[in-house]
């Protein structure tokens, strides 16, 4: 069995456009810095990304649980590179096979359109789209009723985990979302029609658009890190139970699995839904019991709406 790593890792559309503390962006440069090299170090030769989207490619009118891409293009929105990715289509296949042999049915996309939630992390890690080849993975993390309940995560991971005894490339598995925050993406209760129109229907928006939904979502980073929001705030505790059960093997597994749904937006915000990214990631690797970890952080920064954690998973060859 080849080798295989974990990296959850989050991810914010505000990183280099809210200021923050000059000690806040040394802390968590350094850290991505240590990411970076470490995953240069392991040269994984095949990337499994698991990461949400924020209505930039995924819509109501038709929003699978999960969904595997055999092609995917960056958006480009906020400061991420616009682009194809490069996508591993024959693996893409060869895994929705496999798991529609073994009764989990997965949707498949041909022409995936994919926002900062996958390209960040390829662009902190490898400074662009030009990476190892990349099997992508959509959770819905914004969309009820149709997100994943975190068992179901749980099983997906564990049969990519499957998939990947017999791929003998050194595979790096990454979870990029979460962790805790609620930053300002609508949901079709939302009382403006216009805006569900949004995002129901799959829609391209103009550079006006776009400019306008960066600027909102500025300010109100702005506004959370001045305690004048009504977004939830960040929740470190919550954040570090995580990690810790990620990190650990079996029995806390089972009781991250065993938390209440509604409990994952009461104290992690609308938007805690994308950890469960993390865990589709981790469960790819064996679970029975802990794994090395060459790599934890975690801080708090409002300006970004983000929770920001990294942590590093290794299983030894």
């Amino acid at each position: 069995m080849m080798e295989r790593a974990f990296l959850g890792m989050s991810h914010s559309p505000l990183m280099g456009l809210n200021p923050v503390a000059p000690a806040v962006e040394r802390e968590l440069q350094a850290a991505i810095t240590m990411a970076r090299e470490q995953v240069q170090a392991f040269a994984p030769e095949l990337v499994v990304l698991v990461a949400p989207d924020h209505y930039n490619g995924f819509f109501n009118e038709l929003m699978p649980p999960f969904c595997i891409g055999t092609q995917a293009r960056s958006v480009g929105d906020y400061l991420t590179p616009p682009g194809q990715l490069n996508v591993d289509a024959d693996a893409a296949l060869a895994l929705v096979a496999r798991l529609m042999d073994e009764d989990f049915d997965i949707a498949v996309s041909r022409r995936m359109q994919v926002d900062h939630g996958f390209a960040q992390p390829l662009q902190l890690l490898w400074g662009g789209l030009d990476t190892p080849p990349v099997l992508p993975i959509f959770l819905n993390a914004v969309a009820q009723p149709g997100i994943p309940r975190l068992r179901r995560c749980r099983a997906l991971g564990q049969a990519i985990g499957r998939f990947l005894d017999g791929e003998p490339r050194r595979t790096l598995l990454i979870g990029s979302g979460g962790l805790s925050h609620d930053p300002p993406v609508p949901t079709l209760s939302h009382p403006d029609a216009v805006v569900r129109e949004r995002i129901t229907s799959r829609s391209e928006p103009t550079p006006a658009e776009r400019k306008a939904k960066t600027q909102r979502v500025m300010a109100a980073g702005r506004a959370l890190a001045a305690g004048d929001s009504s977004m939830k705030p960040l929740n470190p505790p919550w954040d570090r139970r995580w990690m810790d059960a990620l990190a650990e093997g079996a029995a806390a597994l089972d009781a991250l699995c065993a938390i209440g749904e509604d409990s994952i937006e009461r104290e992690a915000g609308l938007s805690g839904h994308e950890s469960k990214s993390w865990l589709v990631a981790r469960c790819a690797l064996p679970t029975d019991h802990a794994l090395p970890c060459t790599l934890r952080h975690y801080q708090a920064i409002p300006e970004y709406i983000a929770g920001f954690g990294l942590m590093l998973l290794k299983q030894p060859y």
